[in-house]
């Protein structure tokens, strides 16, 4: 693959956070009964940033899962014998809770789709948000994120990178281009 660009650095993702974390407030109308679900993997890290966000100006703690979707996948046989499967732990009652479900970067909306399916077979929220940091297009599944940090028009021989501190040791999202693309 070809590096092309950074699309978003520190800063900006910093900002775009916050903003994220705002507008989750004001459409839920405060932190009642509010709780973020992170997916593995860089899912968790931006779910665990926008619940000290939220807190931070909400005067509270909110609760925060993490999600494994692997068993979900619909190409699951694709992926091997022997999927990875990770740690899905949600420490709260899913039940009457308005869920943010958190991703790094939303394309043809199948991970989304899974990790519905995930909680949904966990309890029964009393609404699902979907927040994520980059919308790059390309949907093949009628699934739409109510929070965007960056909406972000690819092509289908591009790639977006998220790295973050907590996994990659820096923030940044970067473009990038497949071989002979």
């Amino acid at each position: 693959m070809r590096f092309k660009a950074v699309i978003m650095g520190e800063a900006e993702i910093r900002r775009a956070l916050s903003r994220m974390a705002h507008e989750i407030v004001e459409r839920n109308k405060g932190a009642k009964d509010l709780a973020l679900v992170g997916i593995h993997t860089r899912g968790i890290p931006l779910a665990r940033r926008l619940a000290r966000l939220i807190g931070g100006f909400e005067e509270g703690e909110i609760p925060v899962g993490i999600l494994d979707i692997t068993l979900y996948r619909d190409d699951l046989s694709e992926i091997g014998l022997q999927p990875k499967v990770r740690e899905t732990r949600i420490p709260f009652d899913l039940n009457g809770k308005n869920v943010v479900l958190v991703d790094d970067v939303l394309y043809t909306g199948r991970t989304a789709r899974a990790a519905l399916d995930a909680l949904i077979d966990l309890g029964r929220p009393k609404r699902i948000y979907l927040a994520v940091l980059v919308d790059r297009g390309h949907r093949e599944l009628p699934i739409r994120a109510d929070f965007v940090g960056k909406n972000l028009p690819t092509s289908k021989n591009e790639v977006v990178k998220v790295k973050l501190e907590e996994t990659d040791g820096e923030d940044r999202v970067e473009l990038w281009e497949k071989e002979g693309g």
